[in-house]
């Protein structure tokens, strides 16, 4: 008597703080039909062993639709069992139970933002769930990667090895901070008010981890190829991207994201160093598709409410229809691979569907007056993309000497090994002259896309984003991060084109293109590579010359109201009578129309 009962909280268990953490993520998270509906998803898809029912690799890859020709399965159920684990990682992989695949959903959806407010990046998590740590490389050669996913499906108390790959030298940096527990899984503990000595695991330090190359440019095709996914599209109606000639296509452009991580030729992953240096900076949407494709799971074919919503013959509103396609008609380099390439870094909803090309040099001609009379007056933003065959370092042929004469006599090495390449230049405000200054904003962006995907931002102390100037006042000249070519500088009474540290450059009739990267230069108009820190130039042949618009009918229509304005205005000037025999009179007009006096000539008037 007189003892007063414990105030110490009892001791929970893992499962029991697992099933609290689902709990929370299913009040806040999820509406009460889309739970429904998960339930109901894992209830169709489930096997059961005993007492426990669980989802298998092949189940989930065949739910998801995911291509087999892609080889993407058994990465992303490697993915799955280890997320399934939060928080507790050092327990991966686990069975995927109901409450595991709530874990699941909540990440890759990025609905655990309602819950965890604190922490909104995913980078370290994604990363150790595509990370192995085995560093024998005989195993790797003796040990299939599909066939340890399929063990642990099959055996739900298995012990998971992951993908064997050797790591030795992985990566040239290395972190300060030591601390392996990523913000989500702090904040999800504190969340769970757990002690910090009943946190901590066994688990392998994340800088003796690694990506393996082939698991990660599998996980790219299928990024590339989800990039566009609705949460209720089925991702079998992309399925003409993953055959013949599109899947060759869907491969060349996963090489060129995958060749920003790594030199395939030399190492054999990536490292977490260069992984969250380069996903931030040149891919700030590569995994955006796992939203959508992972909402799949939130809605169940039982739950048909269509029926219901329908209230007239004709009213098809909720009536499932065939996908559009996501280009209305592709063009010489964009494709919908190439569409899902620039939506991760530029955003989708103003991408898929939503472009329509304005300008195209094999059509229209490569010139600057056809480019002019395509894209002024396109009032949303565009994109330029231009694609061509390297030139020699010895110039072959006069117009090549021609070009070569008109730069800067400073040289840098190629940018990389290919004679193909393809930059770009995404812009926001409408393209117009540039008498005196360069047009653009911040939001100006300036990227490479084959045969690495770059990506070089907009500086906000040198703003010579943009120039497209004509005679008479200036010289004929379209550049991107360039100085103005204002006919007061010397370089330019030698007849050269001034480059800027970051810069994108064509000669006036379209034929040649210079790429210059000046690393040791700072002030241009645009940030320096990330991932390229040397100096390099690309002198390239133009093979391909294309403009996109942004935008849908509105703003196709504004642009047609706008040029039939300026037509009409073109054709009044034309009307203008000036031979009525009185020069003075004519004179005088001619002058107020800003054509003649001071130094400049109207042209003989007898």
């Amino acid at each position: 008597m007189g003892q007063s009962p414990s105030q110490t909280r009892p001791r929970r268990t893992h499962e029991q703080l697992t099933q609290e953490l689902a709990y929370r993520f299913k009040e806040k998270c999820f509406t009460s039909i889309e739970y429904y509906s998960l339930k109901d998803v894992f209830k169709s898809l489930a096997d059961q062993q005993g007492d426990i029912r669980y989802l298998k690799e092949d189940t989930i890859a065949r739910f998801l639709e995911i291509p087999d020709i892609l080889g993407a399965s058994p990465v992303i159920f490697h993915m799955v069992s280890y997320l399934g684990a939060f928080p507790f990682l050092h327990e991966a992989p686990v069975v995927l139970e109901l409450a595991q695949l709530i874990m699941v959903v909540v990440i890759m959806t990025e609905r655990y933002k309602r819950v965890l407010a604190k922490s909104t990046d995913r980078t370290k998590l994604l990363f150790k769930s595509l990370a192995v740590y085995d560093r024998k490389v005989t195993v790797a050669e003796s040990t299939p990667q599909s066939a340890t996913s399929e063990n642990a499906a099959a055996k739900p108390n298995a012990q998971f090895k992951g993908f064997a790959v050797d790591q030795p030298g992985l990566d040239d940096e290395h972190e300060d901070d030591q601390e392996d527990d990523d913000d989500l899984v702090i904040t999800a503990f504190e969340l769970l008010d757990i002690h910090e000595a009943a946190k901590r695991g066994d688990v392998s330090s994340i800088h003796e981890a690694i990506i393996p190359t082939d698991n990660f440019r599998k996980l790219i095709m299928l990024l590339l190829l989800v990039a566009p996914l609705d949460p209720q599209e089925s991702l079998s109606q992309y399925s003409s991207r993953v055959a013949g000639n599109e899947l060759d296509q869907l491969r060349a452009t996963a090489e060129c994201v995958l060749a920003s991580f790594v030199n395939v030729e030399t190492s054999p992953g990536i490292g977490y160093t260069r992984f969250k240096t380069v996903v931030p900076a040149l891919f700030p949407n590569l995994f955006a598709g796992f939203n959508g494709l992972f909402e799949h799971f939130l809605f169940s074919k039982d739950l048909d409410f269509s029926k219901h919503k329908i209230e007239k013959p004709g009213d098809a509103a909720h009536v499932s229809k065939t996908a559009q396609p996501l280009l209305p008609t592709p063009g010489d380099i964009l494709n919908e691979h190439t569409l899902s390439q620039l939506s991760l870094f530029l955003p989708g909803s103003s991408l898929f569907r939503r472009v329509r090309l304005l300008y195209s040099g094999n059509d229209a001609g490569f010139s600057m007056g056809s480019l002019e009379s395509k894209i002024f007056y396109w009032r949303a933003p565009t994109i330029l993309l231009v694609s061509g065959t390297r030139l020699a370092d010895i110039p072959d042929g006069g117009q090549e000497a021609s070009f070569a004469a008109s730069l800067p006599t400073k040289r840098s090495p190629h940018g990389s090994k290919s004679e193909r390449v393809t930059f770009g230049v995404y812009l926001r405000e409408p393209w117009k002259h540039t008498h005196k200054e360069c047009f653009g904003d911040s939001e100006t962006v300036l990227f490479q896309l084959e045969p690495i995907h770059d990506v070089f931002t907009a500086s906000t102390v040198n703003t010579d984003y943009v120039a497209f100037t004509k005679p008479p006042g200036n010289r004929p000249c379209l550049s991107f991060g360039c100085p103005h070519p204002k006919p007061t500088q010397a370089h330019r009474r030698e007849g050269l084109h001034a480059l800027g540290a970051v810069s994108l450059l064509f000669d006036e009739s379209f034929e040649f293109g210079v790429f210059n990267h000046d690393y040791k230069s700072r002030g241009g108009a645009f940030h320096t590579s990330i991932v390229r820190k040397f100096d390099f130039q690309d002198r390239f042949r133009i093979d391909n010359l294309e403009v996109w618009g942004c935008g849908g009918d509105d703003e196709a229509k504004e642009q047609a109201e706008r040029w039939a304005w300026a037509e009409e205005a073109a054709e009044a000037r034309r009307r203008v009578n000036l031979g009525t025999a009185d020069i003075a009179a004519d004179r005088a007009l001619l002058e107020m129309a800003g054509l003649v006096g001071g130094n400049r000539s109207g042209g003989s008037m007898g």
